[in-house]
């Protein structure tokens, strides 16, 4: 069970709002957006999605981003399917690079870049769940586009082509070798550059998106990173395990968090942090996903 505790509600400065106009839409998806006030040309960009039965506003306030976004002073784009659904992270009609869903968040991130002057090398993109999912999706079909990744509660790009086989992902999971992981990702565009760095998280007690899915993101992701599985730093970040692995270079291409003991959700520490608040699928467990995600990023 998550731990509960009343503290003060985060603070920032606005409300996301809706616009409207942002390209073709073909995913047929809602844009928010949220900026600081007096934000610099040349500033950060991060894409947050939400998870199943979110909505944009919910994912942005409980995980804590508002609050970074007014902290760090970088411009939020939080994507939203209407009426609180799934991203379609599953369909390759929906979720392929010039298509459907992806593109439309794409489409998104132009429209940002531009009415923000936005800093086009700087932009990245995380979610929860099913956003988690799309966000291996947009690492996959976009690694030209974005800097870097986090991926919490998620699954791994191509994991599945159907509804059915998408549950079969989700609870008992999907076991490949890392080169099949690697091999879909490569697959997916013609970029050929460094892969962004990907921040995964996962709670240990998670039944909806079993654990064994952040193996297998870390096998997919390290190996389309050219990296091997052995870890080059393990310890501890507020008592809870904590591994980055290197490419040839000594680069950080991807960390992970094991969050003992947490359900499905995204963890969050308005207290210990000031990051967050305690919600459906946000769990105070005295670390903030948000905000370490960030740090790997370099926004800190």
């Amino acid at each position: 069970m998550a731990t509960l505790t009343v503290t003060a509600r985060p603070s920032y400065a606005g409300t996301p709002t809706e616009e409207t106009g942002f390209g073709s839409n073909p995913g047929a998806l809602q844009m928010f957006r949220y900026a600081p006030a007096g934000l610099p040309a040349g500033a950060p960009l991060v894409v947050a999605m939400h998870g199943c039965t979110q909505n944009a506003r919910q994912y942005g306030d409980e995980t804590g981003w508002l609050q970074l976004a007014d902290r760090w002073h970088f411009a939020l784009l939080l994507p939203q399917k209407p009426f609180g659904g799934c991203f379609s992270w599953y369909d390759p009609a929906k979720a392929g690079r010039g298509q459907g869903e992806a593109l439309s968040v794409t489409q998104m991130v132009d429209r940002m870049l531009t009415e923000y002057r936005g800093d086009a090398r700087r932009v990245y993109v995380t979610g929860l769940s099913a956003g988690g999912a799309m966000t291996a999706v947009m690492l996959a079909a976009y690694p030209d586009v974005f800097a870097g990744g986090g991926v919490v509660a998620g699954l791994p790009f191509r994991c599945a082509t159907t509804m059915i086989q998408a549950y079969t992902c989700m609870n008992p999971g999907v076991n490949r070798t890392p080169q099949a992981w690697g091999d879909l990702a490569r697959a997916a565009s013609p970029y050929r550059g460094p892969r962004p760095p990907v921040s995964i998280w996962h709670g240990t007690s998670d039944t909806t998106v079993v654990p064994a899915n952040l193996t297998e993101l870390v096998e997919q992701w390290t190996d389309a990173s050219g990296a091997d599985q052995a870890p080059d730093v393990s310890d501890t970040v507020a008592g809870y395990p904590h591994r980055v692995y290197a490419d040839g270079s000594g680069r950080p291409v991807v960390e992970t968090y094991q969050i003992t003991g947490m359900p499905h959700g995204q963890p969050v520490a308005p207290a210990a942090e000031q990051c967050g608040h305690a919600g459906t699928y946000s769990l105070d467990k005295g670390v903030c996903a948000a905000y370490h995600i960030g740090l790997f990023w370099g926004l800190g």
